[in-house]
């Protein structure tokens, strides 16, 4: 498709990343709330119990740049990897180890995931690419352009049990932008051969965090700046079937924080991050509970442990973990049954 330069369009995706931004950084003057998971509908104790602990593992991340983002669980390994994006480095979480460097630098990357040979996918900011980093440590460029623009900061990635690749691209720079960036904060799908990158979807403000139902024939989307969820059908080309574009949850409230990180349990609970904590939902979008963490904003969230009941989540400056009943959808996911 032929894209416009629109330099109004562009001031105000730029505007609208700011003002996000500042609505997720919000209120670090005020107390942080009490440690609790709210109970909406009776339905959220086969998920999760309002007794629950919730953990505070390790604090001093983020910054200016970025805060604590990306977890992915490495489940042979046993460990967590999530992106402290202000510091340019990724950390590495063993249960009953701790935390430390496991890569650094990561050109300040943001959202991670594997694919199903289980290797990283990395959203990278300072270079504003998707890249792979292969089994034997070499890194390959996914995309860093679409259709000779230069992408605008990739956000988040989830790869597709057909092998395909899809991620967010808004424009979160500080950088004005110049005359061959992108005009649009848009969402990708790439072939598995990465021959083939397609623009799904572009009148997102801000598109972020982005999740498939468990038969994959719905992708959910956060737009982080009008604080909802979308969701769409996908064709059987993989890409979306705009006719079905419909808005699945609104997450705004009073408290600070906005629709970040999702994930999706194998039952088809949607986890996403929002006004206060992280809200629990039903397949339907009826919000069902809430965990609320304490900090004001939930930037990204991760199924991991052995048997994938471990909910990790990030804030602006921690890690953190709570239990689950129902487990989370692997990752990687398991290849799609030809």
């Amino acid at each position: 498709m032929g894209i416009q330069y629109d330099i109004s369009r562009r001031h105000m995706l730029a505007m609208s990343a700011a003002t996000v931004a500042m609505s997720a950084m919000g209120a670090h003057a005020q107390a942080p709330a009490a440690k609790r998971i709210e109970l909406f509908d009776p339905a959220l104790d086969k998920i999760i119990s309002t007794s629950e602990p919730i953990k505070e593992i390790a604090s001093g991340f983020g910054g200016e740049l970025g805060p604590a983002e990306g977890p992915v669980w490495i489940k042979e390994g046993g460990y967590l990897l999530f992106s402290d994006i202000h510091n340019n480095r990724r950390m590495k979480y063993t249960p009953g180890q701790g935390v430390s460097v496991f890569l650094e630098p990561t050109n300040r990357a943001n959202g991670l995931t594997r694919d199903l040979q289980g290797r990283v996918l990395a959203c990278e900011h300072d270079t504003r690419r998707v890249t792979r980093r292969e089994l034997d440590g070499s890194l390959t460029v996914i995309a860093n352009s679409f259709q000779g623009r230069r992408l605008n900061r990739p956000n988040d990635v989830v790869v597709k049990s057909d092998g395909c690749i899809y991620f967010t691209d808004p424009w979160t720079s500080p950088a004005a932008p110049e005359q061959w960036d992108l005009t649009v904060a848009g969402v990708y799908r790439i072939t598995p051969d990465l021959g083939t990158m397609s623009l799904l979807v572009s009148d997102f403000v801000l598109p972020n965090g982005l999740a498939f139902t468990p038969d994959e024939k719905v992708l959910y989307i956060n737009d982080s700046r009008r604080r909802h969820i979308r969701a769409f059908e996908l064709l059987p080309n993989g890409t979306l079937a705009k006719q079905t574009d419909r808005v699945f949850a609104d997450l705004q409230g009073a408290e600070p924080g906005v629709p970040d990180g999702m994930k999706v349990d194998v039952e088809g609970n949607v986890y996403c991050g929002g006004a206060g904590g992280i809200w629990v939902m039903d397949p339907s979008g009826k919000k069902l509970g809430r965990i609320v963490h304490g900090a004001p904003a939930t930037t990204n969230i991760a199924f991991g442990g052995d048997d994938w009941k471990t909910l990790y989540f990030t804030s602006r400056n921690h890690l953190g973990s709570v239990n689950v009943k129902i487990p989370g959808i692997p990752v990687p996911v398991p290849p799609a049954k030809r």
